[in-house]
């Protein structure tokens, strides 16, 4: 009987669905393996990309007028979206924070606390993560197409080492515009708070400025100004390396522009927090 009950359609059928739910379960542990080695090997490459940069950025040739070139187009086409960006940023918190610290009786320190906010952590995080939107997507795509449509395998063939001319020069004016830019997104950032406290209390504005900069420190200024160098950094390196590998057509292009943008804006945040904690460690907390 149990030979019989075991060759029902019913028993086939139950048979059949337990061995598609293990196929399907098996298919799904085969992606989950594919995509975790997939992205060591991404990680893998993107490092060794980057170990590339460090050993030859100050190598001959010196694409010096390359170099002015793309600090123009990482700068200076970047000075009205980072001040728009940093005047939101400035107005918002102001506004926000005013009827919180009115609760408590501290209005009075709110010009401190909007520059520390501004100067220590929103400022440099959100300049970078907007540079990354429009940056990252940008060289991705430019040096995809020029993958894909061969123009660098055409620079290699001629020895015009295309690694110093699009890799080096882009990651350089990167790091070196990121500070600048953020620098002007935190004095925007820090006008916008100052209007915004002009229509709701008519505040002086030597008052204003006075117990907004009495509390930061030298080391405030300068530690966390100069991490969006490494934010440009991370930007630049995973931009250029998701466009200088791309394989395949125009689709391909535009998902490494997606993928640039989406890398790059996690490790911001990573770096952020190792490099907060570490500042932490040899500056101290006050």
């Amino acid at each position: 009987m149990p030979n019989a009950d075991a060759s029902t359609p019913e028993a086939l059928e139950r048979l059949e669905r337990r061995r598609s739910w293990r196929a399907q379960q098996a298919r799904a542990r085969r992606r989950e393996q594919s995509v975790i080695l997939h992205g060591f090997d991404e990680a893998g490459a993107l490092s060794l990309f980057a170990w590339n940069f460090i050993k030859r950025w100050y190598r001959r040739p010196f694409e010096g007028r390359e170099l002015l070139h793309q600090m123009d187009e990482v700068g200076s086409k970047s000075y009205v979206l980072t001040a728009v960006t940093g005047f939101a940023i400035g107005v918002v918190l102001a506004m926000q924070s005013r009827g919180t610290l009115v609760r408590f009786g501290a209005e009075a320190v709110l010009p401190n606390m909007l520059a520390l906010s501004v100067f220590k952590e929103i400022g440099p995080v959100i300049t970078s993560l907007v540079l990354a939107g429009r940056l990252g997507a940008g060289m991705g795509a430019e040096i995809g197409s020029m993958r894909v449509t061969e123009q660098i395998d055409a620079l290699e063939v001629a020895a015009l080492k295309p690694f110093h001319y699009l890799v080096i020069t882009r990651v350089l004016a990167c790091m070196i515009m990121f500070p600048v830019l953020t620098i002007w997104t935190d004095m925007i950032a820090m006008s916008g708070g100052y209007l915004e406290s002009v229509i709701s209390s008519d505040t002086d504005y030597r008052v204003f400025f006075n117990t907004a900069f009495e509390s930061l420190r030298f080391s405030d200024l300068i530690v966390d100004t100069m991490k969006t160098s490494v934010f440009g950094f991370i930007v630049a390196i995973v931009s250029c390396f998701k466009g200088y590998h791309v394989k395949g057509g125009t689709r391909e292009v535009g998902q490494a522009a997606m993928q640039a943008v989406v890398v790059s804006s996690l490790l911001i945040f990573l770096a952020d927090v190792l490099m907060v904690r570490l500042s932490l460690m040899l500056f101290g907390a006050f």
